[in-house]
């Protein structure tokens, strides 16, 4: 596998540092409101990159934080007037049950930054003793950057130019110098309403969102790790920061591979409240479109590559999609299996396990990996139309398992298989409830309301069938 370094600027070949076990960190979202599919754009990336490790055969320890304490979400629990936690934790839930939706595999870890607050003062303790942090006369702490002769090896942004200068002094503190960071933030009336307020050797205050990823990360995975993820709005100064932090205190790389995500774009524009163009999975679900057809977008491009999200895209991602529920279900159900047959299925399976595993390897190249499948399909069904539609079992198994490696890692039918039972069982319910309210219509001699409710059921192409034994039904196709 080789994947494109941020820290080198190269692609690189890559291999775990410690033996079968990969430790990978992404940069997780600030929960103070649902993410958006921008943000999902970032996630699934992290989700096609967990299940191409793991189809490599690593062990993956996965781990991705949550902000739960900054800027915005202090300043959203106070406007709605509640305690922090309270704030962000239901918009902590919406996001998991939204990875849920997409199909992205659980994290081995979703540390909080206000479960590891300890942890953080130690930390910038260590870094005082290293003489890279220097306490403010407010009770702020910040790291000096200047101390620091690796600072800008990720980003360029060298501690003594001017690079991203305007980045910086966003901060509302005091420091010596203005390309300084604040590790450590005197509390606030507001930090003290919502209670985002917590002890330390300088007095009150709460972390700085740089420090949580390093203390976060390290905690979990320990102070190397293989890969870290985020957005390419993250590096710098976050990521650079990052660095700082982490190489100061422990005097080793911080992490060995970094990838950034390529923003999305909607409909060929930056996503932005004032054009009414930021969607969250939700939005787009209630307006009918499918999860794997949100899926398949996402995935569609390479991660280095920028996306347009596109309405006409999600129409043609969910026929990408209905096609391979339907090359599924010939595979399983509708194959004739006949040993004297030889319809070329395993020759097929091999060539597009090979196309689609040179995709993976060439840096999550997931528009490859995409091609490779689909292409797969059209020969399946080619050599089936040739044959009949009967194949021996041998080869019939080939074509299964390549189909099912392929979508381990794309995710795609997986998500679209699992919706579709939940459909047939939600329908299901709603049938025989009807049926029953039916029978009791009948029974009152509400001819009517039957006759309506037979029409709602044949509305949804659902046929009834009154029998001696009880009334039966069926979906016609």
């Amino acid at each position: 596998m080789k994947l494109y370094n941020s820290l080198s600027r190269s692609v690189e070949p890559f291999s775990p540092e410690d033996g079968n076990v990969v430790r990978v960190y992404g940069c997780g979202p600030t929960i103070y409101a649902r993410a958006h599919i921008g943000n999902f754009r970032t996630f699934i990336v992290y989700d096609f990159l967990h299940r191409a490790l793991k189809r490599k055969g690593w062990d993956v320890r996965f781990a991705m934080n949550f902000t739960d304490v900054d800027d915005k979400t202090i300043g959203g629990a106070a406007q709605e007037g509640v305690a922090l936690t309270e704030f962000t934790a239901p918009h902590g839930e919406t996001f998991l049950a939204d990875m849920e939706t997409l199909g992205i595999l659980p994290f081995d870890e979703i540390p909080r930054a206000t479960e590891h607050v300890p942890e953080m003062v130690e930390w910038i303790q260590r870094l005082e003793e290293a003489g890279l942090a220097y306490p403010a006369e407010d009770g702020s702490v910040y790291y000096r950057i200047a101390a620091f002769p690796g600072y800008g090896r990720l980003s360029g942004n060298r501690a003594d130019g001017e690079s991203g200068r305007s980045r910086i002094e966003v901060d509302e503190y005091e420091k010596d110098d203005v390309r300084d960071f604040v590790l450590w933030k005197a509390a606030k009336d507001v930090d003290r309403q919502v209670g985002a307020v917590w002890d330390s050797p300088w007095g009150p205050g709460r972390p700085g969102w740089h420090l949580e990823c390093s203390v976060l990360s390290i905690s979990c995975l320990g102070e190397t790790i293989d890969i870290h993820l985020g957005g390419e709005d993250l590096l710098f100064p976050h990521h650079e920061n990052e660095i700082a932090q982490s190489e100061g205190a422990t005097g080793r790389p911080f992490a060995r591979f970094w990838l950034h995500t390529k923003h999305l774009r909607v409909e060929g524009r930056k996503m932005s409240k004032s054009l009414g163009n930021v969607f969250t999975v939700e939005d787009l679900i209630a307006q009918g479109h499918q999860p794997a057809a949100i899926r398949h977008l996402l995935v569609s491009a390479q991660y280095r590559k920028e996306l347009n999200f596109t309405e006409a895209g999600l129409e043609g991602s969910a026929r990408a999609v209905e096609r391979l529920v339907a090359l599924q279900r010939r595979l399983h159900d509708e194959v004739i299996q006949d040993g004297s047959a030889d319809a070329g299925l395993g020759r097929i399976a091999d060539t597009a396990i090979a196309s689609f595993d040179a995709a993976l390897d060439d840096d999550l190249n997931s528009s490859e990996a995409l091609a490779a499948l689909f292409v797969f399909l059209k020969e399946v069904n080619g050599a089936l139309d040739r044959s009949g539609g009967r194949a021996a079992p041998d080869e019939l198994t080939a074509a299964r398992d390549a189909l099912g490696a392929m979508d381990g890692v794309l995710g795609l039918l997986e998500v679209a298989l699992r919706d579709e039972d939940d459909s047939d069982s939600e329908l299901a319910i709603w049938v025989d409830d009807m049926i029953a309210q039916r029978k009791e219509a009948r029974a009152t001699k509400d001819w009517a309301r039957a006759d309506e409710i037979r029409d709602a059921l044949a509305e949804r192409g659902v046929v009834l069938e009154d029998t001696a034994q009880g009334t039966r039904w069926k979906q016609n196709a």
